[in-house]
């Protein structure tokens, strides 16, 4: 029951805020201050400005009430000051909610000035500014919350709801002008031209600011998603965002209506009679329209408080297949039917435009424009499906880490190897009996173009008509994802063979698995600790043999460490406690103690370069590689001294890529600690 208090206080505030917000900008519009009628309806909609802010006011109080149930689980705490007060002061939602009252205040105090001054034009816009100020620090409350707080993250909500404000906000003025008309039997030529002009700005406005809004939209909607556009289908933002989207789509064809058919009718038509039938059907419409635009925002309110797509958890997938680009793309049959398709797609948008320039009929212009693009759909889209199951965007709960990815190994070398090969390439003892072809999980992009709900599904389930059995009964589910993540490992490491002993600036990529450390001098942590804060150079090693190596990284450690990087060092092979305490005398840096096997084996498959790809039987583990992992967690730079001629024994080399690493801002967003 709180969370639907908490949302209709939330939809009536912004409601309130938006219809000031908007009327303002139809006064100005309207250009009203030099009028010397200065009709009624302008008196009429400036009425209610003091209400708007007073209903902003009480929506705000309502949500800080909710917010403090919430926050305690106690109904009965809702109305308890020091519980608010606790809020207000601790919490970034209590400080952004203070703001907001203070600056509807503000917005108070310019409404009272506008309704005790002699009106100017300048008065409206200097209203609306105000108004879009409690609309701006809202915005920080949705899901930019879960975002870095910045500039460029924040911006593309706040001109979404103030653009949606200006449009909403405009049509009860709208209507009140209509109603306004309507009410007299005799009218000026001089205030119906008025009217008519007045109506003219707006419509001329409101078209571009819906395509801005929907701009808006689609950017707002993309940072939501982040790329998991399955969540559209199976998730209850998902939902609620379809039905957000049918009421837009709804929206816009009344908007049309309105803005071709109605307003043209209304300012051909002549005499009374005809003028009031006109401007009574151009109200039943607008009417429509904004009741449907108060769903709408109230869609929009309850959006804004639902777990964001990129967050949420498909469970079950619904349907029996899914879209990809890029699993289908490759085969030239596919790639000519969806540009056949996209080509009668755009030949229905070119039949829907010619129908406006011609006047067609609804019925012929909607029919033929309509089958069209449905029929473009139909021919690109089918090509473009692979089959799907319920897990196939289910989420990894196990992280994409060294000691999975070391299970994973042991489990694909217990009973993967005689099918799949020791390198996944699909080569195994047994791979020449089957009656479907193995496929290359090394060098072929398997894992880009399937998910690891994909992988999890086959190893469960099997495949059908294949020979792949399932394993459901064999291994457990973390044993699954397990595999799942060494499998993606393989693929990794194999990409990753461009990597050089040098940085390509600015161009991060390959993420690599994430760890545990413990350390000689007592230190433990995870690879991830050091986001946004040191680069870290990575060294897998065998003793004795890398011994004049790590003595000579020991000796070059604060030139190293003056570059905002730290040295961890994890040993290839078991080390007794006596060779641990040796190695330990010769260096300066962290030696690792604890997780250095599986941080050694799973980095090893990050071994591969083009001129050494080592995708024969076993392949051959270098017995000493340094890895470059940059700030945000990406692998960036790589020297193996038995592949790389030229390389990092150059420590002057070594220390100008380190020295790129730290200069280097953000690129792209932290590398993920799971595989998608």
């Amino acid at each position: 029951m709180i969370e639907v208090i908490a949302a209709i206080a939330r939809w009536f505030q912004l409601a309130a805020n938006m219809t000031l917000l908007g009327s303002c900008v139809f006064l100005a519009i309207a250009g009203s201050s030099n009028n010397k009628l200065l009709r009624p309806w302008i008196g009429r909609v400036e009425q209610i400005f003091p209400w708007l802010v007073v209903s902003i006011v009480i929506g705000l109080l309502a949500i800080l009430a909710t917010s403090a149930a919430q926050a305690t689980g106690d109904l009965a705490k809702a109305l308890q000051p020091a519980v608010w007060l606790g809020i207000i002061e601790d919490t970034r939602m209590g400080h952004i909610w203070a703001g907001r009252v203070v600056l509807v205040f503000l917005l108070f105090a310019v409404v009272l000035y506008l309704r005790n001054s002699i009106r100017a034009h300048w008065h409206y816009i200097l209203c609306a500014i105000f108004a879009t100020f409690p609309l701006i620090a809202g915005s920080l409350v949705s899901h930019t919350a879960a975002e870095e707080f910045s500039f460029v993250a924040v911006l593309p909500y706040a001109l979404h709801i103030v653009l949606g404000g200006i449009w909403l906000g405009s049509l009860p003025a709208f209507l009140i002008l209509l109603v306004d008309y309507l009410k007299k039997e005799n009218i000026e030529k001089l205030t119906l031209d008025s009217d008519i002009q007045t109506l003219k700005r707006f419509s001329s406005l409101a078209l571009p600011v819906m395509i801005l809004i929907i701009t808006t939209g689609i950017l707002v909607a993309d940072r939501t998603f982040d790329g998991h556009y399955a969540a559209l289908v199976a998730t209850p933002y998902g939902w609620m965002l379809s039905t957000k989207l049918a009421l837009l789509a709804l929206i816009l064809m009344i908007a049309n209506n309105v803005r071709s058919t109605c307003l043209p009718t209304f300012t051909q038509a002549r005499g009374f009679d005809l003028l009031s039938d006109s401007a009574k059907k151009m109200r039943k419409w607008v009417k429509a329209e904004y009741l449907l635009a108060l769903i709408l925002l109230l869609s929009a309110t309850i959006l804004a408080n639902i777990t964001p797509a990129k967050l949420a958890v498909i469970e079950e997938w619904p349907l029996p297949f899914r879209f990809s680009i890029v699993a289908t793309w490759g085969s030239t049959a596919v790639v000519t039917q969806v540009w056949l398709g996209f080509a009668i797609f755009v030949m229905g948008i070119i039949a829907l435009l010619l129908s406006r320039l011609k006047k067609w009929n609804l019925k012929r212009s909607i029919g033929i424009s309509l089958t069209l693009i449905i029929a473009g759909f139909a021919v690109a889209l089918p090509p473009l499906s692979i089959e799907a199951y319920p897990e196939t965007y289910r989420k990894t709960p196990i992280p994409f880490d060294a000691v999975s990815i070391a299970h994973g190994a042991t489990l694909y070398n217990e009973s993967c190897v005689a099918c799949h090969g020791p390198q996944g390439k699909g080569n195994g003892i047994l791979s020449r009996t089957f009656s479907t072809v193995m496929p290359d999980m090394l060098t072929e992009p398997h894992t880009e173009e399937h998910t690891a709900g994909d992988f999890y599904h086959w190893l469960s389930y099997g495949i059908k008509n294949t020979d792949m059995p399932g394993f459901a009964d064999k291994f457990s589910v973390d044993d699954r994802w397990d595999l799942v993540n060494y499998i993606h490992a393989l693929s990794r490491g194999y990409q990753a063979r461009i990597l050089t002993p040098e940085v390509v600036p600015n161009k991060p990529y390959v993420m690599p698995p994430d760890f545990f450390y413990g350390t000689n001098d007592g230190t433990s942590g995870l690879l991830q600790d050091f986001r946004k804060q040191e680069s870290v150079l990575l060294v897998t090693f065998s003793w004795p043999q890398s011994k004049d190596r790590l003595v000579e990284l020991s000796q070059e450690y604060s030139r190293i460490r003056e570059q905002n990087t730290i040295i961890l060092a994890a040993s290839i092979e078991e080390i007794d406690a006596e060779t641990r305490q040796l190695i330990a005398s010769e260096i300066s840096f962290p030696l690792i103690t604890e997780g250095a096997a599986e941080i050694a084996q799973s980095y090893s498959l990050y071994r591969r370069t083009l001129s050494r790809p080592d995708f024969l039987g076993l392949g051959t583990i270098p017995d000493h590689m340094e890895y470059m992992i940059d700030r945000y967690g990406y692998l960036r730079a790589r020297w193996i001294p038995m592949a790389d001629q030229n390389g990092w024994d150059d420590i002057d080399l070594m220390v100008k890529q380190l020295n790129l690493l730290d200069q280097e801002m953000q690129i792209l967003p932290l590398a993920k600690n799971y595989v998608d």
